[in-house]
Parts: structure tokens; C-alpha cells; sequence
């Protein structure tokens, strides 16, 4: 049975998120419920479970099959990808990634599935991670099915475009090519495929973080990396999941942990399709914002809530003053409503293994999100 025959966007809103989700969630549908018909997997039991943390009127209700997936939400907020990293002979730093583009099944939801167009089988894409300057290759392969492109937002020649019918223009399947350029300007940027019909290859899936770190860095903090974004599951042209990082709802599940104090530097980037804005509201605290991140200085100070159009991205950086769980969510009630909220869990120092460890965290999550910037990480040139 398709999603579309069962409950739609609309319906969702008409029925309140609380009833449909409990039909989703309860097994009444399950696993039925797919964008298409195709064979999947059964929730991860050895994940652990925090729905009751929160009202589950409010949020889908069950669990997402991350091992499925092949990627877990909460290790995208740190999983940087520094490239392998060597030195060139006039002394610049070489970084090369291998990215591939394939068709892959994802659960966006407790039992909702959808056919994705995948960057190394993931949605979004590998976070790629740079110093302004550093010289960037990536070896680029389509094993999919259809005709894809890389398309960086930074500054490079035309033939590194990854537009239709420039350089290389659309890679075909079974394709390769090596795109090839110095990484700038330093800041938040993104990724994604420019094949057409645009729309469709954005909102299948085709996208990912390009951060490029200032040579001089940034002050320490918890640094994350959030993609909002958003499923079309019926075909019709209107969003039915909303969320950051692909699963809907998933960080109300599971609570970002965060020390009290210590400031936070979120890393927002906005691929939403079909939809013409999409905003990020901080509960209970304001924070400076960094559009595009291209300056060191704050483009806004002391706001609480910042919308982006599509491509549009920027940094957030704030603390929190008391321990507690504190909401963040898209301040369009029908995109929280159908995904996009979760909480940060700002609890003391000596409560942090714990918090981590309730969520399924460990040390080495804690150290990629306070020792992310590529200029940490530069022991492998030479």
C-alpha cells in the first residue's frame, strides 16, 4: 500500500500528529507504509529508547532502523570527513575524497521509507571538511541510475561546476570524473547534484555539508552539522516528513547532550525542496548567527529564531546557563508538527557520560564534536 493511499501531508494535520502517529507508531500500518513497495528491515532493538522523555502526541512514535539506514542522525551532527591528506610540492595541503552516488532505500520515519538517491549511501552526503586554501579532489562515481553532477557552492573554475553541459557536464551511469579546486571562500557551504530536473535530484536525496574552516580557526566549541530537510513520499510535489539530518523527529527521541557553559557553533545548512523558506527557533536562550559563515564577526546578534531559503546556510553559536532540555525546532508549526523538533540536553560536566551514554553515545562522539576543525587534524601532512 502506498503512503498516499493511506494518510497524506494534509491528512497528517487533519487527523493531529498525535493520532497519526500513533497509527504509524503502533503497528497498525508499521512497515506497510513505504514510498515504494520494496523489502525492508526491522527496527534496531539494540538502540535505546527515550520516546518517553516527551509527549508522544507530539512526535512520531517507534524507532528508526539507523543500521538499516547504514547512518545514525546523531554521529551526522560530528561525523566530519577530513579527506586523506597530503602535501603537494609547493607546499599546499592536498586533501582527496571518494564520493559515489547510488540508490538506496531509506527509513525517514518509524516505518516510512523512501527511495533515495544517495551520496555514499547516506542522506545527506559525507560531511566534507577543509582549511581555506587546501587544495580539493574528489573522485566522483555513479553507480546509480540515473545521470548525476557535483555541484560545490565555493569559488572554482567552470569546468568544476558539475552543471549540465559544462566541462563534464552529467556524469552517466557507470561514470567517473575528478573534480578539482582550492578550497574557498572559509565558511558553511554545501554540495549537491545539479542534474536535471533539478528538484528532483535535490529533493531525492543528493546533497551535503562543505565546511571550510578559516586558516586562523574558530574559538573552541561544540560544533554540529545540521541539514534541514524535508521528504516528498507520494510524488505529489509537497513535503510529508520534515527533519534535520533525515529522520523525523529523531533528536526528540534522543536529546542532543551538551555541557552547560560551553558554547555551541551549529553549522545549518537549508535543502528543503518544495517548500520556499525554513527557519531554525532556539528555545529558552538567543544566539549570533553567521550568515553563509564566510566572516568572523556575527551577521545578527542576539536572535532566537533565523530563516533560510534553499542553499542558504549559516552558523549558530550559543550556551546554555541551566541545565535542562531545551526544545529547537522549525517555527512553521506544520514542519515541527510532521519532523522537524528535537531537544538539547544541557546538563553539568560531571552528568555528561552519563547523558552521552543515555542516548548511545560515547567519548569518541564527544571528542569529533569539541575537535572538529580541519586545522585539528592536520597530522597526516607532511
Amino acid at each position: 500500500m502506498r503512503l498516499s493511499e493511506l494518510v497524506s501531508r494534509r491528512k497528517f494535520l487533519r487527523l493531529g500528529l498525535g493520532s497519526a502517529a500513533a497509527l504509524l507508531g503502533g503497528g497498525v500500518v508499521g512497515n506497510s507504509l513505504r514510498a515504494q513497495n520494496e523489502p525492508g528491515g526491522q527496527p534496531d532493538s539494540t538502540l535505546p529508547q527515550h520516546a518517553a522523555h516527551h509527549d508522544v502526541n507530539s512526535m512520531l512514535v517507534g524507532q528508526v532502523d539507523h543500521k538499516r539506514n547504514l547512518f545514525d542522525p546523531m554521529q551526522m551532527l560530528v561525523d566530519w570527513d577530513y579527506g586523506k591528506v597530503s602535501t603537494l610540492p609547493n607546499g599546499q595541503a592536498l586533501r582527496e575524497y571518494n564520493i559515489f552516488a547510488a540508490d538506496h532505500e531509506i527509513e525517514i520515519a518509524p516505518g516510512i521509507f523512501f527511495p533515495a538517491w544517495t551520496f555514499n549511501a547516506r542522506v545527506p552526503g559525507p560531511s566534507l571538511r577543509c582549511v581555506e586554501g587546501d587544495r580539493i579532489r574528489i573522485h566522483f562515481t555513479n553507480v546509480g541510475t540515473h545521470p548525476h553532477t557535483l555541484h560545490f557552492h565555493g569559488i572554482h573554475t567552470a569546468e568544476m561546476d558539475g552543471v549540465p553541459g559544462v566541462g563534464p557536464g552529467e556524469i552517466g551511469v557507470g561514470g567517473t570524473f575528478v573534480y578539482e579546486f582550492d578550497a574557498e571562500p572559509f565558511g558553511c557551504h554545501l554540495y549537491h547534484c545539479h542534474a536535471q530536473p533539478l528538484k528532483r535530484h535535490i529533493h531525492k536525496g543528493l546533497y551535503g555539508a562543505f565546511i571550510i574552516d578559516p586558516p586562523e580557526g574558530r574559538p573552541p566549541a561544540r560544533e554540529f552539522m545540521m541539514m534541514m530537510n524535508a521528504f516528498d513520499t507520494n510524488f505529489d510535489g509537497e513535503n510529508e516528513i520534515y527533519a534535520v539530518n533525515t529522520v523525523g523527529h529523531e533528536y526528540a527521541r534522543r536529546p542532543i547532550p551538551i555541557k552547560v557553559g560551553e558554547l555551541v557553533r551549529i553549522y545549518l545548512i537549508n535543502i528543503t525542496e518544495f517548500d520556499p523558506i525554513n527557519s531554525f527557533h532556539l528555545h529558552a536562550e538567543f544566539f549570533d548567527y553567521y550568515d553563509h559563515g564566510t566572516t568572523l564577526t556575527p551577521t545578527l546578534r542576539t536572535v532566537d529564531t533565523i530563516m533560510q531559503v534553499q542553499a542558504q546556510r549559516g552558523i549558530l553559536e550559543f550556551r546554555y546557563r541551566w541545565p535542562g532540555q531545551y526544545m529547537f525546532h522549525a517555527h512553521v508549526s506544520e514542519f515541527a508538527e510532521l519532523g522537524w523538533m528535537g531537544f538539547f540536553n544541557a546538563v553539568e560536566p560531571e552528568n555528561f557520560e552519563a547523558a552521552l551514554a543515555e542516548v548511545g553515545l560515547d567519548a569518541e562522539w564527544d571528542r569529533r564534536g569539541t575537535q572538529g576543525s580541519a586545522i585539528q587534524v592536520r597530522e597526516g601532512v607532511s
